[in-house]
């Protein structure tokens, strides 16, 4: 007859086979093991105004109030498309840059995006007597001063600075960059021809900084291009015009700006395969950020989506704006495709953040760039989540 100790044995093991056996099996671990974000406003979430504490444009409540119920920094109501892609990757949040300390502080990664920052230098615009926010605007250079300093705190006793294991596990994305080089000409009427040549130069400062990262050690990158800015109710109403022809038939969105957008895309296209031929051993991975959002406008129903190219968030009078003054909120901004008239709303971040990880809109697909994210569904099964 059994002891009353081994009998225990025997029920605590067949306890703990019942408990892991209820617990969802892991296939594999996670794709990686860190996520670094460089960009704007677009995935920004809250170096702003770490940076810039005192600054009217910091985002505050009502911003933030749909997920996380009070402001964090981001230029949203809720989540960014870069939120979606930590939580798609099993990753936490990434943390601003701004608001560590210590390398425990970066374990899984570090944003350094900063609102309002620009691919190009001030310097540039100076040159090509173009206006600029201000002297003090954060540009990709700066960013990636940042991102070295923070490998000196990750990995001291490297003397390159190079800590090959994290780089080799670490998903990078640069962008998207390089609207803000473009907002303030357009907003301030700089001729449209003038903005256009800023484009091959915006286009060579985020290969050069994808160049300086893989010199660092990234292996696998993904580069946004840049949205569909003729959709963005900013613009709809500073190019207001009566002109048919200035419209996309199938969206209403503004056809000059929308290939302005493709314009800066297919430079981009082509700069990230000239960088794919040089390394053929890292995943340069292009997200088509102007094909997902495109099909939510094209077809917002789809997405639960009644008011494409409304502000759920604005201000009253010139005077005002989302936050700040007299200003108005929507009930419920999932119906809306613009928070407050320039940053798309959560649900729209979320249907590009979709396409990118479970539908068409990467090139090469993460899965198949990178061999490591087996989970990610297909493009078929996108569509099928698309038209629920």
């Amino acid at each position: 007859m059994a002891s009353s100790t081994s009998m225990l044995v025997v029920v605590v093991a067949v306890a703990l086979l019942v408990l892991a056996a209820a617990q969802p099996a892991r296939a594999h671990p996670p794709c990686f093991s860190r996520l670094f974000n460089f960009g704007d406003s677009l995935s920004d979430t809250g170096n702003y105004r770490f940076i810039f504490p005192n600054d009217t444009n910091e985002p505050v409540l009502p911003y933030g109030e749909t997920f996380f119920n009070r402001s964090t920094g981001r230029f949203s109501n809720g989540r960014l498309i870069l939120d979606f892609i930590a939580e798609a990757l099993e990753l936490p949040f990434v943390r601003p840059y701004w608001s560590g300390q210590s390398a425990k502080d970066f374990a899984r990664g570090a944003n350094f995006a900063v609102g309002g920052a620009t691919a190009l230098s001030p310097e540039f615009f100076v040159k090509n007597e173009a206006p600029l926010p201000n002297p003090n605007t954060v540009h990709l250079d700066e960013e990636i001063d940042w991102f070295r300093d923070l490998l000196k705190l990750l990995c001291p006793r490297s003397l390159a600075g190079r800590c090959t294991n994290m780089m080799n596990k670490s998903l990078f994305l640069v962008g998207e960059i390089g609207g803000n080089d473009y907002n303030l000409p357009f907003l301030t009427e700089v001729s449209f021809e003038k903005i256009r040549t800023f484009t091959p130069s915006v286009v060579a400062k985020i290969s050069s900084t994808i160049k300086k990262l893989i010199d660092l050690g990234a292996k696998t990158l993904l580069v946004p291009g840049n949205l569909p800015i003729g959709c963005v109710p900013a613009y709809l109403m500073k190019f207001k015009s009566d002109n048919e022809e200035d419209y996309e038939r199938e969206t209403g969105c503004i056809r000059w700006m929308n290939e302005f957008s493709q314009y800066h895309n297919e430079l981009l296209v082509d700069e990230l395969e000239k960088l794919r031929k040089l390394h053929p051993g890292v995943a340069i991975i292009y997200a088509d950020y102007y094909g997902a959002a495109m099909e939510v406008f094209v077809s917002p129903e789809k997405f639960g989506i009644e008011y494409p190219f409304v502000a759920c968030c604005a201000g009253v009078s010139t005077a005002s704006s989302c936050g700040y003054g007299e200003y108005t909120v929507c009930d419920d901004p999932q119906k809306y495709g613009s928070w407050d008239g320039f940053h798309p709303s959560e649900v729209v971040y979320e249907a590009i953040a979709n396409g990118l990880l479970r539908g068409p809109y990467t090139q090469p697909t993460i899965a198949a760039a990178t061999n490591s994210c087996p989970d990610l569904v297909s493009s078929v099964e996108y569509k099928v989540l698309s038209d629920m």
